[in-house]
């Protein structure tokens, strides 16, 4: 397949990003790749979990194809050398390397702020992310088994950690 040339930026997210990453959101977070499909009640109800700066999204011209967003995974200070990601990409912009670039930028993203691991959570039902996250050097630290219930069955959660 060949894919036409496109100009991607990376950069922070920023306040005027916050209704095109929630549309994102709706198409992206569906009942196979999240314990639940992921629709934001209001613009305040996404900043409130969303803040400007916690993401790197990928714009090609003014549209954002996906993003990656970082935070700590909890508030103890023993714990801060870790950042948590999620990411997304739009199904219209997914296999064309998007994803990469946003993990590769996270990656050094978090290094220059001092964190050394990056951590995620994968659903055992998206065999697809595994294998691209592995792709990217995560390694499978941990399984909880049957943590979500989804569709009338079990899902276990696959914890994923790249060293820095």
């Amino acid at each position: 397949m060949k894919f036409k040339q496109r100009t991607i930026a990376i950069r922070l997210s920023e306040m005027k990003d916050a209704q095109q990453m929630m549309d994102l959101d709706a198409i992206v977070w569906q009942d196979y790749n999240a314990p639940e499909p992921l629709n934001w009640t209001s613009r305040e109800d996404f900043l409130r979990h969303c803040q400007p700066g916690l993401q790197l999204v990928a714009v090609i011209e003014d549209e954002i194809c996906g993003y990656v967003g970082f935070r700590y995974p909890t508030l103890l200070q023993s714990n801060r050398h870790v950042y948590e990601i999620n990411i997304a990409v739009h199904p219209r912009y997914q296999h064309e390397g998007i994803g990469t670039r946003l993990i590769e930028a996270v990656k050094e993203w978090a290094a220059s702020e001092g964190k050394t691991k990056l951590s995620l959570r994968v659903l055992s039902t998206n065999p697809n992310a595994l294998k691209f996250y592995e792709k990217l050097g995560f390694v499978r630290e941990g399984r909880l088994m049957n943590e979500f219930y989804v569709n009338g069955n079990y899902v276990d959660d696959i914890l994923m950690g790249f060293y820095l």
